[in-house]
């Protein structure tokens, strides 16, 4: 390798484990004695065999770039083309400016291997701007970017204006106004798109019986809601719970985490078991209880109890 690339290596953020400042620093003598780790994950990588010497060693540096960082290198470039194309200059700068903003390096196998566009992204109109919603649209400090982020990398491939703004605004329409919530906790619901996953989910929980404002209420009690599909998880249990279990509307309306049960691991098996021991119990005892706690309720509520 040449001493330009050993440069290029030893002052990339890939291998530091310090957390810089936003601009990268080129006063860095040459080095070339790279810790043999790399090398050797470097030389090991099928992209760098004798079969492949027509690759060029800007690819190959990248993808020793993106090994160091624990990334699965041949997903990261089948996933994300552009990365064939972008330079190691370019990959360092955008590491450099999420490690200013408190993401740590061991978040980036996590955080690149969920969306390795991010590596690609554009610093000013796409990254930046993220940062700035999370700030001033959710009031997140600084110090907790990283949290948020971790929850959801995602959200550092939405666009603000097309997706972030939209989904906060619908959201807030909803009802839901605890913005800590909704970037600690459910930060998914904002890069949901709200024509296509938001609002289709209340659609169906309205067409299953359910007034607008009834919908409304579940969904804001239990925001994991937004988050089932319909056809692999609404659909199968809602009609489970009609046709087997002979369920009220009321029963969900009361405990809407029903949807979120296993429906052959959990809600099944209780149920038979409830059946078979000639039981009734409330969905949420039901479903809730641990093993344990649910053999209880049975003994004690069985018709000998």
């Amino acid at each position: 390798m040449s001493a330009a690339a050993a440069t290029a290596f030893q002052s990339s953020l890939c291998i530091s484990s310090q957390k810089p400042s936003f601009s990268p620093t080129n006063s860095q003598e040459p080095n070339t004695h790279l810790p043999s780790k790399p090398k050797s994950l470097l030389h090991k990588h099928p992209l760098y065999s004798s079969a492949h010497h027509n690759l060029s060693l800007q690819i190959k540096e990248k993808i020793l770039c993106l090994e160091i960082m624990g990334i699965d290198s041949g997903k990261a470039l089948s996933l994300n083309p552009s990365l064939h194309t972008t330079s190691l200059d370019s990959l360092n700068s955008i590491i450099s400016f999420l490690q200013s903003k408190g993401i740590h390096q061991k978040d980036f196998p996590r955080i690149f291997g969920m969306c390795p566009r991010i590596l690609t992204s554009n610093i000013k109109t796409e990254l930046g701007p993220v940062f700035s919603f999370l700030s001033q649209d959710l009031n997140v400090p600084e110090n907790n970017y990283r949290k948020v982020i971790n929850k959801c990398p995602r959200l550092l491939t939405s666009s603000v204006r097309d997706q972030l703004k939209p989904a906060l605004f619908y959201l807030q329409r909803l009802g839901f106004q605890d913005l800590e919530a909704l970037a600690y906790q459910d930060p998914v619901l904002l890069v949901s798109s709200v024509e296509h996953t938001l609002i289709p989910k209340l659609k169906f929980l309205e067409s299953i019986g359910f007034s607008t404002s009834e919908a409304k209420s579940m969904v804001l009690r239990c925001p994991g809601l937004f988050t089932f599909s319909i056809e692999n998880n609404y659909k199968p249990k809602f009609e489970y719970f009609k046709e087997e279990m002979n369920g009220d509307l009321e029963d969900l309306k009361a405990f809407p985490q029903f949807f979120a049960f296993s429906l052959e691991k959990r809600i099944k098996p209780r149920h038979i078991e409830t059946i078979t021991s000639g039981v009734k119990l409330p969905l949420a005892n039901m479903l809730k209880s641990t093993d344990d706690e649910f053999k209880e309720l049975l003994r004690n509520n069985g018709p000998n109890s």
